[in-house]
């Protein structure tokens, strides 16, 4: 999933690097904290990464 968001300009090497050393479920939080904090358009390429990575999660919190 990260590799997605770095694809799609989304998150910077930096920000991946970060999330990388940390826990999971601190690595989800930095990851949407730092998405939410770009707006919108970003928050949209999470949705839809995520949407394409993990469709029962996806499901599951309806977002399809």
């Amino acid at each position: 999933m990260l590799d997605k968001l770095l694809e799609r300009g989304v998150i910077t090497d930096d920000e991946m690097d970060l999330a990388g050393t940390a826990s999971r479920a601190d690595k989800a939080r930095a990851v949407i904290d730092t998405v939410r904090r770009k707006g919108s358009e970003a928050s949209s390429a999470l949705i839809s990464a995520l949407c394409e990575e993990d469709r029962c999660l996806s499901t599951e919190l309806n977002l399809t």
